[in-house]
């Protein structure tokens, strides 16, 4: 967890270094959200059931996403768990991870990688222009 809050306030200082140099960033105007990728890892020592005890029981269903937080996607990954996505202002980064600490934690192990949407930056120049959405 250490690892990844030292990632993402390095992502966030890219972030910023590349707003302000215009030679770095693309064409289209970035702002200040962020992609993060959460994976939920099942714990095979409990069935569905006991992990969404723990789950209702803590509070996870009231509590997240917080507030000005956006899910983008939520995956079942079969033999791993659930992988969500979720859209936020980088000011809500400290938001997303109480909220995972108060409410998902003994229901799953964690994981949580920052991301971004590289699409916009290669999309002119991909030869392929589709892009499929479902």
């Amino acid at each position: 967890m250490k690892y990844a809050l030292l990632l993402s306030l390095f992502l966030l200082q890219i972030i910023a270094l590349a707003q302000s140099n215009d030679s770095i960033t693309s064409p289209k105007k970035v702002d200040d959200k962020l992609l993060l990728t959460i994976f939920l890892k099942h714990d095979q020592s409990m069935n569905l059931y006991e992990i969404e005890e723990i789950r209702t029981d803590q509070g996870f269903y009231e509590n997240f996403p917080p507030e000005g937080v956006a899910v983008v996607n939520w995956f079942v990954v079969m033999g791993i768990g659930q992988m969500v996505v979720l859209e936020l202002p980088a000011s809500k980064l400290a938001a997303v991870n109480l909220a995972i600490e108060r409410t998902a934690w003994k229901a799953f192990k964690t994981e949580i990688y920052p991301t971004y949407d590289l699409y916009p930056i290669v999309e002119d120049k991909l030869k392929n222009k589709s892009k499929v959405t479902y």
